[in-house]
């Protein structure tokens, strides 16, 4: 295998290229696979600082959970639960993706693997199967690898009191969590605290990888003038937000890491203590909204010989799709977007949550509001904001939908059934679908083909018909939200 080229399916591994992956250190490759070695019973990732070990005891696997199955320990220098996400593959493994991101959100800390399997549209066996497949364990021992790595990092990078690290990290008693570290690091949840360096103070630091290259400020630039007034503030270099999750309110600010390829969140609950922080569920919003576990040299690879999309991609390495922290904000903000500018919806959403949404107490870097509840939008009166009555209607009937439990924003079994579930309710085209399966549920292949910037960029200027353009985008899939991208802003 070319060094260059992106390990598109975990099963098709190439040791000799990992091996020479690992030799250089090399970043691209890091949360991809993971290296075992059999002289220490470790597992490390790519760019471990440690001695690299002699190729005869090394093995490769694609995934953490997959490493703590076949018996090694999690590498206390290099850190696994520091780095990237597992990326988004195509076809059957588009399954594996979605099941993934149910485990991050804690599927499998108190549901059954029978009702996750239901909501993916497939049996258990079959997702045995496609887990064994692509990741190399199976879906519990990846939901318990979830937990380990979060749970270590809590430990390590967090004043937490254990008990509350434990919950935190979606272990459901103390025993079980004890007998997890203890199991996995050979010490002490203790033990582990003790040789850690960092402290939190009186907020959660939470450390984010991503496969390098990443503009963190081409993200920031692209939410600048879509944030919502009030809730979401963009500085130089930082986003801030206030958040409301799981009943707990606080507020969040996100900045690169001084070293590595990494960024940190600073969480600050206000109105309870950290250990009731949903860390995990946090974590993986954030890594939604900055796309933080994309491929850049896959995703590149696949536009190389594209006359349209191409050259732009080659201008801006690293090209990420700008999600979202919370689905419901995103849909709001779609609805509003419908037909009229950027700079409109902005005004209306700022005017809906001066309106609506709950005061902060202590005001701070422009965040002043947390965003009014599905519950609250459901019931409010909506009108003397600027909204037409249809869009009044649409944005009740959404929330309505939310507050009753009857839509979320969690993956379906497909992106085509994500998008009927959408398009069931009134007001909702295939646009507005197609821009919050993007941005809300990361689906990378949701295309929003009726867009009129998007027909103007692939025209030239002149706008091209809608179906001219999905006809065009076919030969872009699975990545054609990254190409709407790359022809809305590059």
């Amino acid at each position: 295998m070319n060094m260059s080229a992106p390990i598109s399916r975990p099963q098709q591994l190439d040791a000799d290229a990992c091996y020479r992956a690992i030799m250089a250190k090399d970043a691209r490759f890091d949360g991809r696979f993971f290296v075992c070695v059999s002289s220490t019973g470790i597992y490390c990732r790519p760019v471990c600082p440690a001695r690299v070990p002699k190729r005869q005891h090394c093995s490769f696997v694609p995934s953490a959970a997959a490493a703590e199955a076949a018996g090694f320990r999690s590498c206390l220098r290099c850190r696994p639960e520091t780095a990237p996400g597992t990326p988004a593959w195509a076809g059957t493994a588009a399954t594996v993706s979605r099941a993934l991101r149910l485990i991050e959100d804690g599927a499998l800390d108190e549901g059954r693997l029978e009702d996750l399997a239901a909501r993916l549209g497939i049996g258990e066996r079959q997702l045995r199967r496609l887990f064994l497949a692509h990741v190399g364990a199976g879906p519990q021992a990846v939901a318990a690898n979830r937990r380990l790595l979060t749970a270590k990092h809590l430990i390590s990078d967090t004043s937490m009191p254990l008990a509350d690290v434990a919950f935190a990290a979606g272990y459901q008693s103390l025993r079980r969590f004890n007998d997890a570290i203890r199991q996995a690091y050979g010490v002490a949840p203790g033990g582990i605290r003790r040789i850690s360096e960092k402290r939190a103070g009186g907020a959660i630091r939470i450390r984010l990888g991503y496969r390098p290259p990443f503009d963190f400020d081409a993200i920031l630039a692209y939410l600048s003038s879509r944030a919502l007034p009030g809730v979401e503030h963009i500085g130089a270099h930082r986003y801030s937000r206030s958040f409301e999750l799981d009943g707990v309110k606080g507020c969040l600010t996100v900045t690169p890491c001084a070293t590595g390829h990494a960024l940190e969140a600073r969480i600050t609950p206000l109105d309870v203590a950290p250990g009731s922080l949903p860390v995990r569920a946090i974590a993986a919003r954030l890594r939604r909204l900055f796309d933080l576990d994309a491929e850049p040299g896959a995703i590149a690879a696949a536009f190389a010989d594209d006359a349209l999309i191409g050259p732009r991609i080659a201008r801006a390495p690293g090209l990420r799709v700008p999600g979202a922290f919370n689905g419901f904000e995103l849909a709001v903000r779609a609805v509003l977007g419908q037909q009229i500018s950027v700079k409109g919806a902005t005004t209306i959403a700022g005017r809906i949550i001066a309106r609506l949404g709950t005061p902060l107490a202590d005001k701070t870097e422009g965040i002043t509001h947390f965003f009014p509840t599905p519950d609250t939008l459901s019931r409010a009166d909506l009108s003397g904001l600027g909204l037409t009555g249809a869009r009044i209607a649409t944005l009740t009937s959404l929330a309505s939908a939310v507050a009753a439990g009857t839509l979320d924003f969690t993956p379906r079994e497909s992106l085509d059934a994500k998008l009927d579930e959408l398009t069931a309710l009134p007001g909702i085209g295939a646009w507005t679908a197609h821009y919050i399966a993007l941005r809300a549920l990361g689906e990378p292949d949701a295309f929003p083909a009726s867009d009129l910037g998007l027909r103007k960029a692939a025209g030239g200027g002149t706008p091209i018909p809608t179906a001219a353009l999905d006809a065009l985008s076919q030969s872009w899939r699975p990545w054609r939200g990254y190409a709407a991208i790359a022809l809305w802003t590059l």
